[in-house]
């Protein structure tokens, strides 16, 4: 627990006020004890050679999701050069500089060896945050009623951030928990801004700031969990970050609802406020930094001011000196939506999934009218109908997810531990065959109120099982299939989805009074019947696609 609080931000602060007197670190204890950092350096090479490294040592050094990373495989066959995104190192004068790195195999500061226990604790606040921030795209909504009777006619409002704040938090220099907990702070104190709002215009802005700066944990969440988690784990620990993220905004409605029937709009964002709030004060004085780079680069720092001796910097360090600003640019803003558009594979990907997210918030906006209105629910209980999602998620699509990674995934992998991307689409073609069948079940028996409410609500259940496990094993796939630019494509997607988001409730509940709650639900259930095809060719076919793509991974 005392490392736990010392890489946190109050113990970050607590150390910055005291001098570095207050929970010490072992070099600053025992002077001698940084030696067992000192790495051998690679051919002694200086520090204006570039240094070759292989793309496997160059991803695993630098992990899955980095953007970064990116940017310095694109500069390092280019004139070395010293910048700002460094950090404090600056070179050591064209000398050698001597490599700090783990104590060992067992060296307890790094992620991966840590204790099971404290993996699942840092594990569950980065799913508390991301449940706290993604819990706000669907708090607001049964208080829109609320809102347009107070401003008149509004717009449903989403933001993200993922290409700034994703770049920013794998910088060596900074790392992901300052990120996490810096913007969390404006995240919750815009929140006054939105509750005192006088007009639409200043709620929409407000709104618009609240998703822009909640959106770190959405865009590397995953990556938080790579840093902890091993191969073997990873994808299991991730699918349950995606539960959370799943889960937040189908409790959104159940919380505001009842919140909006007692006390107004207002009180739907006091709720979002207490929750992000709490998720703050937990994550101040408990979550510790969790990537690698920024770790072994504040211990380089130490190591450097007990010395007095500026030869000493990580490895981190010493690649990322040598990127271009520009490249990082170029990576966090241009290759995103080059391999977004360009790419076949990835662009119908992306486009499924950004499709599958805005049926689903459009698809929200039927369950007032199927439950209120045609069966006379109250906002609270009508926000109780989500439960059915919940319950397909949590209680069937993860655990049947999870059985069949182990019991039939696992069968697929090599001696060398490699396991082919298309062998994470299985699911997925399960998946794209429950969407249509949800929407089609869903629509003609909710739009009857002869017919009992429990039958919707176990429709509601498949749409969640289809779109879970659809999520999963795209996430999966990209990363797997595009290990070098898998930033890009993750990026690229949380655009594209985020997008759709956006835009599709706009004209949702126009379109559920003009066509029908049958109706339109069988329009969304076709549009989803155009993508069904597509996992089980790419499952067929998609080695042969892969190779002949210069992004994606080539099997030999």
């Amino acid at each position: 627990m005392k490392e736990i609080i010392r890489d946190s931000a109050f113990g970050k602060l607590l150390r910055i006020v005291s001098g570095t007197a207050l929970l010490p670190y072992p070099e600053e204890t025992d002077h001698l004890t940084w030696r067992t950092y000192v790495q051998k350096s690679a051919g002694a090479e200086p520090y204006e050679t570039t240094v070759e490294t292989s793309d496997a040592e160059f991803s695993e050094s630098y992990g899955l999701y980095t953007v970064v990373s990116q940017a310095s495989y694109r500069s390092r066959r280019r004139p070395p050069l010293r910048t700002a995104l460094a950090g404090p190192w600056r070179g050591a004068q064209g000398k050698t500089p001597v490599i700090i790195g783990w104590g060992g195999p067992d060296d307890s500061e790094n992620p991966q060896n840590w204790s099971f226990g404290k993996k699942m604790f840092v594990s569950t606040l980065i799913w508390l945050l991301t449940f706290s921030v993604y819990i706000g795209s669907a708090i607001y909504t049964p208080g829109i009623p609320g809102v347009s009777e107070q401003f008149g006619p509004t717009l449903t409002e989403y933001a993200r951030g993922p290409m700034f704040w994703a770049p920013l938090s794998e910088l060596p220099a900074i790392g992901r928990s300052p990120v996490y907990v810096l913007t969390l702070v404006v995240f919750v104190f815009l929140q006054f801004a939105v509750i005192y709002a006088t007009n639409i215009g200043m709620l929409l802005a407000f709104r618009f700031l609240t998703g822009f700066f909640g959106s770190p944990v959405l865009a590397t969440g995953g990556a938080s969990m790579a840093d902890i988690w091993d191969v073997r784990y990873r994808d299991y620990m991730i699918g349950v970050w995606g539960c959370f993220a799943i889960s937040a905004p189908v409790l959104g409605p159940l919380v505001g609802g009842f919140a909006y029937s007692a006390k107004g709009w207002t009180w739907t964002i006091w709720e979002l406020l207490w929750i992000s709030g709490f998720a703050l004060v937990v994550l101040f004085f408990f979550l510790p930094e969790t990537f690698a780079s920024n770790i072994l680069s504040r211990r380089a720092r130490r190591i450097r001011r007990i010395t007095g001796d500026q030869r000493y910097a990580s490895d981190a360090e010493i690649e990322i000196a040598r990127v271009y600003p520009r490249d990082v640019l170029i990576e966090a803003l241009v290759r995103p939506f080059q391999l977004c558009f360009l790419e076949p594979i990835v662009f119908l990907m992306n486009l499924y999934i950004a499709l599958i997210y805005g049926i689903l918030y459009i698809w929200f906006e039927a369950f007032p009218i199927v439950f209120e209105l045609k069966r006379g629910f109250n906002p609270g209980e009508s926000g109780l109908a989500f439960l059915g999602i919940l319950i397909g998620t949590t209680c069937i699509a993860i655990p049947g997810y999870f059985y069949w990674k182990y019991r039939w995934q696992s069968k697929h992998v090599d001696r060398n531990g490699e396991l082919s991307p298309e062998e994470h689409l299985p699911p997925a073609c399960v998946g794209a065959l429950c969407l249509p069948i949800s929407l089609f079940w869903f629509g003609w028996t909710g739009n009857f109120a002869s017919i009992h409410w429990i039958v919707p609500i176990i429709a509601s259940m498949l749409f969640s099982i289809g779109g879970c496990l659809i999520f999963n094993s795209i996430f999966c796939y990209e990363a797997s299939a595009y290990p070098k630019y898998a930033a890009s494509v993750l990026a690229g997607n949380d655009f594209l989805r985020s997008s759709f988001g956006g835009a599709f409730p706009l004209f949702a509940t126009q379109m559920f009074l003009n066509l029908g709650v049958g109706w339109a639900c069988t329009l969304l259930g076709c549009l989803s019947m155009l993508f069904v095809p597509y996992p089980f060719f790419l499952y067929k076919f998609g080695k042969r696609v892969r190779n002949k793509s210069k992004y994606a991974l080539h099997d030999g």
